[in-house]
């Protein structure tokens, strides 16, 4: 197994005054990561047997729970609760100890770290083109390139079971995961940077390769995102008048003004803090901020890991009375520095936008972070902007094989984005042998059952008394 450290000497060696650079040649980083075979056989990434050291789950998931809302806490171990899948998706923290006691190359990409298959699905780019991409950046950190890829692989077995589809064919699609993310490094390895950097997955191309019998449902929810107006669709749903005046809708306990949005000087404090928030933003989208007026705000709850961080939706309107829905979501630490070290960005805030502007091909035109009271940190986008979620339950056997896949391109591009060392993952990884993605099949079936258990450690939890759940109807 090779230290964090080692791929330091991939780094490419910076000019100086009067030198000439070193150029390392796309082919010379193929065959150093081809050499790195004989140090760490691809085979070897297939195993998965927990240490009897390791770390109980339920201590690192309650560790977790420091300085999230205490009353919104149950709400997260409830959701966790539903299924081994939806436990997968709020425990990014205990798989990323795990990982790193996997054997690893030593190159280190921008990752996202917590790389299930949730966290993927259509949105509009700033031009309204409807693109597939990862869409969750809580975690996004500098990390082995291997963690990404081994969550999602061990997501696409958990989901596979969720809907009833057997081990074999969990396996099989987990596979085409790694398939896809193999040869398509492979084809970004060769490419130009910048052709690499303005690369996406478009709608067409999601359709290309979609299951006949799923093209025209497919179709149709892009469509329908196209012509979403995200905050005016969303308006209706989260805001009413009140008292003569527009407020966001109680909908306790997943929305609702806190103690502190009632305070005379709410909304005043409030624009004082988001004015940090819109020095984050460039000059351009600092002057589209500012046609908008701040209405109000409330603490939503979202996801299922993010449960219990502080989340506010943010209405603001404009001189016409068009509204404008911003999330102002907490960002922690990443589940990832402990081990693979700190980020470069000491606001978490600003290490989730970096992140997911290293990542994604286009962002959210409002992409930015701020600090608010007592220090936390937290970073802003839209709440919905064209977003189309996978419908995970409603997937088939080809249909899974075909998502997984597209996923697994879709990462091959977020590490290839900026990374030097694409040409040395695909020399490692190979162009024909399928050695690396038939042992991420097996990863995946281990992991999964260990997930399986995990989850069942928390239902005793619970079961218990140790842990207070809400489950909602």
């Amino acid at each position: 197994m090779m230290d964090r450290a080692s791929h330091k000497s991939e780094a490419r060696t910076r000019p100086t005054v009067g030198t000439t650079p070193h150029i390392v040649s796309p082919d010379d980083r193929a065959a150093a990561g081809k050499a790195l075979r004989g140090k760490l056989a691809r085979e070897q990434h297939g195993g998965w047997k927990p240490s009897k050291d390791r770390p109980n789950p339920i201590d690192i998931l309650q560790k977790s729970d420091a300085g999230r809302v205490k009353e919104l806490v149950p709400i997260r171990y409830g959701r966790m609760l539903q299924s081994p899948f939806a436990f997968y998706r709020g425990s990014a923290g205990v798989m990323a100890a795990d990982l790193a006691r996997t054997p690893s190359t030593g190159l280190s990409v921008q990752a996202c770290g917590d790389c299930h298959l949730a966290n993927f699905g259509g949105f509009a780019t700033p031009e309204r083109h409807i693109i597939f991409d990862i869409n969750d950046f809580d975690e996004t950190s500098p990390a082995p390139w291997e963690w990404d890829i081994k969550r999602l692989a061990a997501s696409v077995m958990l989901a596979a079971r969720s809907i009833g589809l057997s081990d074999a064919t969990g396996r099989d699609c987990a596979t085409a995961a790694a398939r896809g993310y193999r040869e398509h490094m492979r084809e970004y390895s060769r490419m130009d940077p910048l052709a690499v950097w303005y690369a996406n997955i478009a709608a067409e191309d999601l359709i290309a390769i979609a299951p006949k019998s799923a093209r025209k449902r497919l179709q149709r929810r892009i469509d329908h995102a196209a012509t979403d107006r995200g905050s005016e669709l969303d308006f209706p749903k989260l805001a009413g008048s009140v008292g003569g005046q527009i407020r966001i809708t109680e909908q306790p306990p997943l929305i609702f003004h806190p103690e502190a949005a009632r305070a005379p000087d709410f909304l005043s404090t409030l624009e004082g803090i988001l004015g940090t928030y819109r020095d984050s933003l460039a000059d351009d989208r600092r002057q589209l901020f500012d046609r908008y007026q701040l209405v109000d705000a409330a603490i939503k709850v979202v996801g299922v890991g993010s449960v219990g961080r502080h989340c506010w939706i943010v209405l603001m309107m404009s001189e016409a009375n068009s509204p404008l829905f911003l999330q102002v979501k907490e960002a922690a630490q990443s589940v990832l520095e402990p081990y693979a070290g700190k980020s470069a960005y000491h606001h978490h805030g600003q290490r989730v936008v970096m992140g997911q502007r290293l990542m994604q091909p286009a962002s959210d035109s409002f992409l930015g972070w701020l600090t608010g009271p007592r220090d936390r940190q937290f970073y802003v986008r839209q709440l919905r902007d064209a977003k189309i979620k996978p419908l995970i339950e409603a997937f088939d056997a080809e249909v899974l094989e075909v998502y997984a896949s597209a996923c697994g391109w879709v990462l091959a591009r977020a590490h290839a984005k900026v990374s030097e060392i694409s040409a040395t993952i695909s020399g490692y990884l190979g162009s024909s042998s399928d050695e690396f993605d038939q042992a991420m099949g097996r990863f995946a079936v281990a992991y999964a059952d260990q997930a399986e258990r995990d989850h069942a450690a928390l239902k005793a939890a619970v079961k218990k008394g140790d842990i207070k759940v809400y489950l909602e109807s």
